[in-house]
């Protein structure tokens, strides 16, 4: 059972001066995305992680930089341009209160799996491929660092709530209801069974729980733990043991 953690980008110039940017080249990192990069990547600093995939655009590639830089073994970043940002064809590059004006924003408001961008791509089509991008690189990631691999995935406010939206079992339509801010860390783990949501649009707090621990021992075949693990606790369980225990 490994764990992505869902990082998005600091904010942007474009963020700031409310732009959809989309994918133009040259959207950086402004002075308080960088603070808060900075600031996400410190609150990883505790988590060994086995990788880091980032989508290709700058601003996600500088907060990536910035995990990398904290963690403390030699780390390398990615890229997948499955998990970059939507194609927003024709939106791309205006204000965010001229295209409020138009008549599809109400469609991607109230149903965004019927929202297809003028020479871009649908909403639907952005959250298969980044789901399954994520989940592939899930994969993979426990098969060469166990059940216990911890990865972080760089992306962009829609990407990752489609993402979530997935792993609630949502459909498309409600994820407009997930706020995922800049630098914000959110969380899932991938089982047989099902998708375990552990965090959403965090921006603070302890996540030294998520590191992997060595199992002193334990009895039953491996089949039988990961099937006990893979279960949800009924009455909600214990949570995680704490950092330092």
């Amino acid at each position: 059972m490994a764990t992505v953690i869902l990082v998005r980008h600091g904010r942007t110039t474009a963020n700031a001066t409310g732009v959809l940017a989309g994918r133009l080249p040259g959207v950086k990192l402004d002075e308080t995305g960088q603070g808060q990069a900075t600031r996400a990547a410190e609150r990883l600093r505790t988590v060994p992680l086995a990788a880091i995939v980032s989508s290709p655009l700058e601003r996600c590639r500088q907060t990536a930089k910035a995990i990398m830089g904290a963690q403390h073994g030699p780390l390398t970043i990615s890229s997948d341009r499955a998990i970059t940002e939507c194609d927003y064809g024709d939106w791309q590059g205006r204000p965010l209160k001229d295209l409020a004006k138009e008549k599809l924003w109400a469609t991607v408001q109230a149903q965004p799996s019927a929202a297809t961008f003028p020479g871009g791509e649908s909403l639907g089509a952005m959250q298969a491929r980044a789901v399954a991008a994520v989940r592939r690189h899930d994969a993979a990631v426990e098969s060469q660092h166990g059940a216990g691999g911890v990865w972080v995935a760089v992306s962009h406010g829609d990407i990752i709530k489609s993402i979530l939206a997935d792993a609630l079992g949502m459909h498309l339509d409600l994820f407009q209801r997930i706020n995922v801010d800049p630098a914000s860390i959110s969380i899932v783990r991938y089982t047989s069974s099902r998708p375990y949501v552990l965090a959403t649009n965090t921006h603070a707090g302890d996540l030294g729980w998520l590191a992997p621990r060595p199992k002193a021992g334990s009895k039953g075949s491996a089949k039988g733990r990961a099937r006990k693990n893979a279960d949800a606790a009924v009455g909600g369980g214990a949570g995680p043991a704490s950092a330092t225990s």
